[in-house]
């Protein structure tokens, strides 16, 4: 009986060349000639009795066969690349975990915090899957996510981390054109706005007591990055978790006016499905995070 298998070399010839859309890309990238990878190329039509690319004037373009044929192979090739490095790393309590993170909490709080991570777990190599709304754990490359929101997520086992604590800044002092020492003067200020958190202005003034403002004006931004720089660059004043700023604030690129911070509801979270976390690099990241934030 035939085996339905091609040789690996061949399908990665193929995936290669369609990620480049060029065989000479291609074999750049594999360390092949260009002559390898078109004979790699035929060998794998003829494997396989199915023409995959059309030639049309020395240009390659997939065939309707060949398209449904790498999409297909692409994601098996990606797991098979991904458990041979788990398997390499697996040694001496290692492994692999792909994780995703919001950017703004990676750039800000963790990834300045994985020196001591890779000094305690220096055979675990940690994975960046490209972060998208919402999570997908049905996914075979993510085990575990850090999202923003209230704990809660269907189907999701969470572990609060932080950023519950919501401070106000403003402007460096240089360009603060009004004086900000009490809630009230918020009013001679633009608001800004994070879209995932409408409510927190008229939370804030509903604690300050402040009125005679609209809490729901200004400009919306969808990621708490951008609105430390907006305040840094002089646009108004914000309502940020204060693990994002606390450098920023020690920098002088934003000030702290009230130092009135106030919990608020949502916060960074730690998720992942409760079928993965028994996982070695799971366990391990869970426990040094969790250290990191005080809660153990």
């Amino acid at each position: 009986m035939r085996r339905l298998t091609p040789p690996l070399h061949l399908l990665r010839a193929f995936a290669t060349t369609v990620r480049f859309g060029s065989i000479t890309r291609a074999a750049e990238s594999l360390h092949l000639t260009q002559s390898a990878v078109s004979k790699q190329i035929l060998e794998l039509e003829r494997w396989v009795g199915v023409t995959l690319f059309e030639r049309i004037r020395k240009r390659l373009s997939l065939t309707p066969a060949g398209m449904r044929y790498e999409a297909t192979i692409r994601p098996l090739l990606v797991q098979l690349e991904e458990a041979t490095l788990d398997l390499i790393t697996s040694i001496d309590g290692g492994g692999v975990l792909n994780l995703s993170t919001l950017p703004t909490f990676g750039a800000k709080w963790l990834i300045p915090r994985l020196p001591t991570f890779q000094a305690a777990y220096p055979q675990l190599t940690l994975k960046f899957v490209p972060y998208v709304q919402g999570y997908d754990f049905h996914r075979t490359d993510l085990d575990c996510s850090i999202l923003f929101g209230d704990g809660h997520w269907p189907g999701v086992m969470s572990d609060y981390l932080v950023g519950q604590e919501v401070v106000l800044i403003a402007p460096p002092r240089a360009l603060l054109k009004s004086p900000l020492k009490k809630a009230s003067d918020i009013a001679k200020f633009v608001l800004l706005q994070h879209v995932t958190v409408p409510q927190a202005w008229v939370r804030w003034c509903q604690l300050h007591e402040v009125h005679g403002v609209n809490p729901l004006a200004g400009p919306q931004l969808d990621q708490y990055h951008s609105l430390i720089r907006a305040v840094a660059a002089g646009m108004g004043v914000a309502l940020v978790p204060r693990c994002l700023v606390n450098d920023d604030i020690a920098n002088g690129l934003v000030t702290l006016p009230l130092d009135d911070g106030y919990l608020g509801d949502m916060g960074y979270y730690l998720c992942y499905p409760e079928s993965r976390g028994h996982l070695e690099p799971l366990v391990n990241f869970r426990k040094w995070l969790l250290k990191e934030c005080g809660a153990v």
